[in-house]
């Protein structure tokens, strides 16, 4: 993972032997070696959590274990370990670090806990993402605030945002808050780095104010990187919320640009050996070489997502400020502490074959959680786990879970009453948590997050029924328990009929299982289980969000698909929402309980308790209007 110039190489010496010492003039600077230590899209995930790894533990076969992973306090760890490493370091955030777990708008507001932990790292600079945005521009200034009121001295980028004449970050009421650049000395070498904020997807997707504009991303990296070098700047660093493929494509039409610190995309970039520690399929290597619009290299990276990569990229310069080569590692940050999945312990031989492995694979990093960072967090910790005892909802009659209508259901799969599974209706059209469920993805996205037209949840991803009486907020987050995130898809009609079949024929194909079956929001069918496959589903029909009014539905037309991540990735056999092309799915990056949250804040309060009362839907929104099961 090097790309070096010789001829550059050769020019630099050349250069050194060919001037005579003057001291009356400044020394000439020298070649640099540059770490950059960086992370993007961290999304509010400030805890650990744990994860499966495949390690070989002495045996014949490699062993999947569980080990702990990610954790702010744990990228604390490792970026300082690294820096006392290393002379010359920066430290970058590419954007998109709030929005997306309880610790955003449960611990605190705007992102309080997120500013405290950024804090502990102390970040050199921070590119802006399109989430920065979902509270639009005073929820992004409150949160910068925060970010101020620390210890560190973080510049806020972004060249291509223009706040509005209203918004309380134009340049004339918060002078100095967001810059489209900023230069660093490092070594007696002046480093310029570019913002960038995903303009089409800010725009439209979250929440900026009303005249708060992006402007086209390559226009303005390019005005600022002449700027730059007009006032003898040679090293640039872009650092864009853009997405990885998006970040290959500015960076061969930008003139200037050395090295691409990029978010958004979520890519994970490094060996293909990722896949088979059972960390994952990489995008592409870790860093990725490029060529500029003159043609000179540039070196792009990006680390993955939630924290769970420190990117370490190490960049060499000559004493032009010319590339000479570039390496890396992506460190995926875990605890020392392995376990069989079975919740056994290893032996002292599996364990110590297992950490050989570890320090064979080149990227998985054992971190401590810094201690130090950890007690910074714990005060939100504590926040969430009050939250979890606020009561949320009145519910009246229980909402019955039931993953497939048709008969009596069982404790298993509906853990609804008796009394529920006996219901007619819940036979009928199947769950009604389901359902509610459905529809809150449909109308918060219509709402909040750019519009939809339908929505969908497969039943196996609500867990419980909600019994009557007073609903806490750990009650609902049980609901949808998975942490998955709210995604909206360009679809045409004929695609989601096909994902209506995809999730119809999970269930009653031949050893099918009950958990994919289909609740859609906006769109209703009757469903024949004894049809074959691509014909179970008919009668499909859009309710039209103005109107009301059902139409059949056009399989030619767009719709926008408002559904999980887990789903949109092709979970529980989704295979045509999995071969959607990327370009036409947005990830709005919202956690599913929130969403659920919100749409429980939409309703109806009761006089009496003061609280929202979640109740059944008509029977004109369920998805399942009428449904012949399989016969036996």
């Amino acid at each position: 993972m090097q790309w070096a110039l010789a001829a550059t190489v050769a020019a630099a010496l050349a250069a050194c032997g060919g001037h005579d010492k003057d001291n009356s003039t400044p020394p000439a600077p020298s070649g640099l070696d540059l770490t950059i230590l960086h992370i993007n899209d961290h999304h509010s995930t400030l805890a650990e959590s744990s994860r499966s790894i495949v390690l070989d533990t002495g045996g014949a076969e490699r062993t999947t274990l569980t080990v702990q992973k990610a954790g702010f306090a744990r990228v604390t760890q490792a970026m300082q370990e690294i820096e006392a490493q290393n002379e010359h370091v920066l430290k970058l955030h590419a954007g998109d670090a709030v929005t997306g777990t309880l610790y955003f708008n449960r611990a605190g507001a705007d992102g309080e806990a997120d500013a405290a932990m950024m804090n502990t790292v102390c970040f050199d600079t921070y590119a802006l993402g399109n989430h920065e945005f979902d509270k639009g521009d005073t929820g992004l200034k409150n949160f910068l605030d925060l970010l101020r009121a620390g210890p560190c001295n973080t510049q806020v980028l972004s060249a291509n945002v223009q706040f509005g004449a209203d918004s309380p970050l134009h340049p004339s009421r918060a002078p100095g808050y967001v810059l489209p650049s900023t230069v660093i000395e490092k070594g007696g070498q002046k480093i310029g780095l570019v913002g960038l904020t995903i303009a089409g997807k800010t725009q439209t997707a979250s929440s900026p104010d009303e005249g708060t504009t992006f402007e086209d991303e390559v226009t303005a990296a390019q005005r600022e990187i002449d700027r730059l070098q007009a006032q003898g700047v040679n090293i640039i660093i872009v650092q864009g919320h853009i997405g990885y493929e998006y970040d290959k494509q500015v960076a061969a039409q930008l003139r200037g640009v050395d090295v691409v610190v990029g978010g958004d995309s979520h890519s994970l970039l490094g060996p293909e050996s990722l896949a088979s520690y059972g960390i994952g399929n990489p995008a592409g290597p870790y860093p990725t070489m490029a060529s500029n619009a003159s043609g000179k290299p540039v070196c792009i990276v990006q680390a993955w997502e939630y924290g769970q990569v420190v990117g370490e990229l190490n960049v060499r310069f000559d004493a032009n400020g010319d590339l000479i080569s570039c390496t890396g590692t992506p460190h995926v940050l875990i605890g020392s502490q392995l376990g069989k999945a079975d919740g056994s312990a290893l032996s002292a031989a599996e364990n110590q074959a297992a950490q050989a492995d570890i320090t064979a694979s080149g990227f998985l990093r054992p971190t401590a959680l810094n201690s130090a960072a950890s007690a910074v967090l714990q005060p939100f910790t504590d926040r969430i786990a009050s939250f979890n005892t606020t009561e949320v909802a009145l519910v009246q009659e229980e909402l019955c879970s039931r993953r497939v209508p048709g008969g009596p259901g069982t404790v298993d799969f509906s853990r609804s009453s008796v009394t529920c599974n006996a219901l007619g209706d819940v036979s009928l059209r199947g769950g009604d948590i389901q359902q509610i469920a459905a529809q809150a993805y449909l109308e918060i996205a219509q709402n909040t997050y750019g519009g939809a037209d339908i929505s969908l949840q497969s039943g196996g991803g609500v867990r419980v029924p909600l019994t009557p009486g007073r609903i806490t907020a750990a009650q609902a987050i049980e609901v949808l328990p998975f942490g998955n995130l709210l995604y909206t898809m360009q679809i045409t009609g004929d695609e989601a009929k096909s994902m209506v079949e995809d999730g119809l024929n999970e269930v009653f194909k031949t050893g099918g299982s009950t958990g994919p079956y289909p609740y859609t929001g906006g769109l209703r069918f009757d469903v024949d289980a004894n049809q074959p496959f691509g014909q179970r589903a008919s009668n499909l029909q859009v309710r039209n969000a103005s109107s009301g009014a059902w139409e059949p539905l056009d399989t030619t037309r767009t719709y926008r698909l408002a559904v999980l991540s887990f789903n949109a990735n092709g979970g529980d056999g989704y295979d045509t929402l999995k071969n959607v092309p990327r370009e036409r799915v947005l990830d709005v990056g919202v956690l599913d309980s929130d969403v659920l949250f919100e749409y429980i804040e939409s309703q109806p309060v009761d006089a009496g308790t003061g609280l929202p009362v979640l109740r059944k839907l008509p029977a004109a929104l369920y998805s399942t209007q009428s449904f012949i099961g399989p016969q036996r």
